[in-house]
This record gives structure tokens, C-alpha cells and sequence, in this order.
């Protein structure tokens, strides 16, 4: 246990509103926790994400010399604010995700992000891709730049159905969780197999992208096969995870991946892009396969292979439970942050 200087953490308003959930706020919300049992002081500040001024009355309120500790999307919107106070408080920007990684970042969105990151005393990424990009394309300095990989919470060993047919998506419906992809490789796996989908995730962040994937799926025939559940508190993606037999995750950016880590925490395997920082998610204990992402076809022939194959089914969930006790926890994930907070100038 570590007894640190106090932390003030700053991170979007809503971070615990349960109808909004994020990896992103899932993250903030589990590292503070994890950072006080271990008995570093933490005061969360939220703050509207949308207002630069609420960042710079945050930051002005801090003494000389204080440590904190600023959600990448809190920090993007005033990197004015960050560059003023570099110097006068240690800034450690947390960034879940690089802005130009999607498609439809603007310029000027890039650009503060960049301005903000580079003002950093220290940047915080997520995976060992986001760090990359950082320093490749953010032109963030090297020595700068750590990664502390999201934790995950003891969960029992899900259940599933003998014929592999409960899938599971988790994330917010938008582009870059590519939910779309997953529609079409429903389709033309076609309905001769007794499979269900639960896409579990918020359709408020993209909500014309959320009607199109709905649209696709009744033009395909499958509706009646897919279950939009939307954002799911905890006990109920408890209950989502428990009785799926295979996770998906048809990204086409992904920083991480924090479903396919609490997917194989509990025992399921994986079905995911190769993408981003979701080789460094699925680990190497054989537990997942990866496709391209942006190919419904290839896809299509994984979850043909998957449900066809009872063989296959049976390899992927023991190597899955496996690996269950490998995974890391939020204590590795505050202990790792401890240490570079610790040795902060």
C-alpha cells in the first residue's frame, strides 16, 4: 500500500452516470477507486467537457506544486489552460484515445489535443499501440509517454449454451465500434443456426449511426435475432456476460478493449478486429481470434467456423479459462500509476 501525495483527478461530467457509460469513464471510475484503496488521496472533479473555462476554474483552484491528474477528453478542449499552468502544477494528461485515429476528427480537434499533450508534465496511454501513435503522430516525447493498461474485477465463469449460439457485442453504438460490420456478417451467416446477438452499449452517441445498424438489421431479415439492450448497469452486463458463449468485437479503432478483457476474465472467448490496441487486450494465450477489420466477409466465416465447429468452441473456452487467473487487475493498474506519480519532478 502506498500513502502518496494527494491527487486531484479531472475527468467528464457524468463520469458515473450510469446511463452513460464508457470504457473511458469505466476506467477513470475504476483507477480513482483503485488508487485510494491504496491509499493515495483522490478528489475527482467533473467538469463539462465542452467548457474551456470549466477547466481552467479547475486548474486555477490547485496550489503550487499539486499533482493532478486530467482525462484526456477534459484536457483536449483547453490546451491553452494546460500550456498556462505547465510548470506551476504536475499535469498528467490520461489519453484513452488518440483524436486523428478517427475518421471524422476535425483539424482543430487534433490540433488541441496535440497542443495540450505536448504541455504535459506526463501522458498516460492505455495500450502499447496508443503510445505509438503518441510519439509517431502526436509528437509526443518519448520519455513522456507510459502506458497503464486497464484492470479488470473477479467475475465468475460464464455459463453459455452448448451450441455456442449467445453472442455478445459491448460498447457504445458508433462508427468506430463498428456495429455495422457486425449487422452484415449476421446476415450472411443467415438464420439456418440457432444464434442470438446482444449489442449492449448506448445509442445516444451516435444516434442517426444507431437507427441505420437497426435499419440494416430488419432490411436483413434478423431482427428478431438481435437484441439492442443499450447501456446496461452493472448487474445487468453481469447477467449479459454470464449467458454468452462468444464475445465480438468489430471495431475499426479500438484503443484497447476493456469488453474483451472482461470477456475473458470470465472464461469466454473472443472474436475480434486486428486492430489497435486489441492484439495487447486478447493477450497470447489463443483464447480470441482476429479478423481484418471493415470485412463482414471474413467475419461471417470466423462465426461459421465458431458455430460449426464444437471442437473449436471447446479450445478457445478452455484456453479462455485459462488464462482467467493471468489477467490483470485495477491494483496492477493503480500500482503502476503510483510509481509514475511517484517520480514525478
Amino acid at each position: 500500500m502506498t500513502h502518496g501525495t494527494a491527487l486531484a483527478f479531472i475527468v467528464p461530467r457524468g463520469v458515473d452516470d450510469p446511463a452513460h457509460v464508457s470504457g473511458g469513464n469505466v476506467f477513470d471510475r475504476r483507477l480513482a477507486a483503485a488508487l485510494v484503496a491504496r491509499g493515495r488521496p483522490v478528489r475527482v472533479v467533473e467538469v463539462d467537457p465542452s467548457s474551456p473555462s470549466a477547466l481552467a476554474a479547475a486548474l486555477d483552484d490547485l496550489a503550487d506544486g499539486a499533482l493532478v491528474l486530467i482525462d484526456g477528453l477534459v484536457a483536449r478542449t483547453a490546451p491553452e489552460t494546460i500550456e498556462r499552468h505547465a510548470g506551476r502544477v504536475r499535469t498528467v494528461v490520461l489519453a484513452h484515445m488518440v483524436t486523428a485515429a478517427f475518421a471524422d476528427a476535425g483539424d482543430h480537434e487534433i490540433s488541441a489535443e496535440r497542443r495540450a499533450l505536448r504541455s504535459a508534465s506526463a501522458v498516460v496511454a492505455t495500450s502499447d499501440w496508443t503510445r505509438r501513435r503518441l510519439i509517431d503522430d502526436e509528437g509526443v516525447r518519448r520519455e513522456r509517454v507510459v502506458v497503464v493498461a486497464p484492470g479488470t474485477d473477479p467475475a465468475p465463469v460464464s455459463l453459455g449454451t452448448p451450441e455456442g449460439a449467445a453472442l455478445l457485442c459491448v460498447g457504445t453504438v458508433a462508427p468506430h465500434k463498428g456495429q455495422d460490420v457486425l449487422v452484415e456478417a449476421l446476415r450472411d451467416l443467415g438464420t439456418d443456426r440457432p444464434w442470438r446477438c446482444t449489442i449492449a452499449g448506448s445509442v445516444d452517441a451516435s444516434p442517426a449511426f444507431a437507427a441505420q445498424v437497426r435499419a440494416r438489421a430488419r432490411r436483413a431479415g434478423i431482427e428478431d435475432r438481435l437484441f439492442f439492450a443499450g447501456t446496461l448497469d452493472r448487474a445487468g452486463l453481469e447477467r449479459a456476460y454470464g449467458r454468452s458463449d462468444l464475445v465480438i468485437a468489430p471495431s475499426r479503432v479500438e484503443s484497447y478493449g476493456m469488453a474483451i478483457a472482461e470477456a475473458l476474465r470470465r472464461g469466454i472467448p473472443v472474436v475480434a478486429s486486428d486492430v489497435g490496441g486489441i492484439p495487447q487486450a486478447v493477450g497470447t494465450g489463443g483464447a480470441a481470434l482476429l479478423v481484418p477489420p471493415g470485412r463482414p466477409d471474413v467475419l461471417t466465416r470466423t462465426l461459421e467456423a465458431w458455430m460449426a465447429d464444437p471442437g473449436l468452441r471447446d479450445r478457445l473456452a478452455t484456453r479462455a479459462r485459462s488464462a482467467r487467473g493471468a489477467m490483470r487487475t485495477w491494483d496492477d493498474a493503480a500500482a503502476q500509476l503510483d510509481e509514475i506519480l511517484a517520480d514525478l519532478p
